[in-house]
């Protein structure tokens, strides 16, 4: 699935790739893919991983609102708030989705990560490596000081890949969900436990036209490109 560069929004140009992935920002065609595997269902419905039910409701209003929210990101999108929400490409095809969200970036140099599967992709590793290309692009590229992700206690999936990555523990938060008290487990991931952890090869392409829309001068935290 080929998209064209955009002058005005040369986010459409970024690339992330590992052995196995494409991470890149879903144009239309894409994100319809992207919707799909939504639609397709991303873990058991008797469960419920996040911290927003966003997965209840039918496939197509599942799919319909992953379409939207996608679209609302570049919408809302400004240097001073923003959610890179990306569609990640296994082999070709639309697996998944791997978003970094943070607020006055160029002062915090902090951000968050999220993501989902679906269903049909999961156990294979791909959670990994997924991870470990935005983290990269947060470090290297970004030059972020420190990453954060969080987890239900329960979703044993989602904190082994934390802990693989580097995170550590950083608190717990209870959260209403469903009508029903669940607790987040907060994680944090600093430069040097990112360095201690890195394992999967990552290469960023077309970042250097966006760093002004993630809030950074062009001529700041020079990008090596490969890890």
């Amino acid at each position: 699935m080929e998209t064209r560069d955009s002058h005005y929004w040369p986010l459409y140009g970024l690339r992330i790739t590992t052995p196995r992935l494409e991470l890149r920002v879903p144009d239309v065609a894409l994100l319809d893919a992207l919707a799909a595997v939504a639609a397709d269902g991303v873990h058991d419905p008797a469960e419920m991983p996040f911290s927003f039910p966003w997965t209840d409701g039918t496939p197509e209003e599942r799919g319909r609102s992953t379409f939207q929210h996608v679209l609302r990101t570049v919408a809302e999108w400004s240097p001073e708030k923003w959610t890179l929400s990306l569609a990640v490409l296994c082999d070709g095809r639309v697996v998944g989705r791997q978003d970094m969200v943070t607020s006055d970036y160029a002062v915090t140099r902090e951000g968050e990560t999220g993501s989902w599967l679906g269903m049909a992709h999961q156990g294979k590793g791909i959670g990994t490596e997924m991870r470990a290309a935005v983290l990269h692009l947060a470090f290297e590229g970004l030059g972020a000081r420190a990453m954060t992700t969080g987890a239900m206690t329960d979703n044993r999936r989602s904190i082994a890949v934390s802990r693989k990555c580097g995170y550590r523990p950083d608190g717990e938060t209870v959260l209403a969900v469903r009508g029903e008290a669940r607790t987040l487990r907060r994680m944090r991931l600093d430069r040097a436990g990112w360095e201690a952890h890195r394992t999967v090869p990552v290469e960023v392409h077309g970042l250097e036209p966006c760093r002004e829309l993630f809030g950074l001068p062009r001529e700041s935290a020079p990008f090596r490109g490969t890890g």
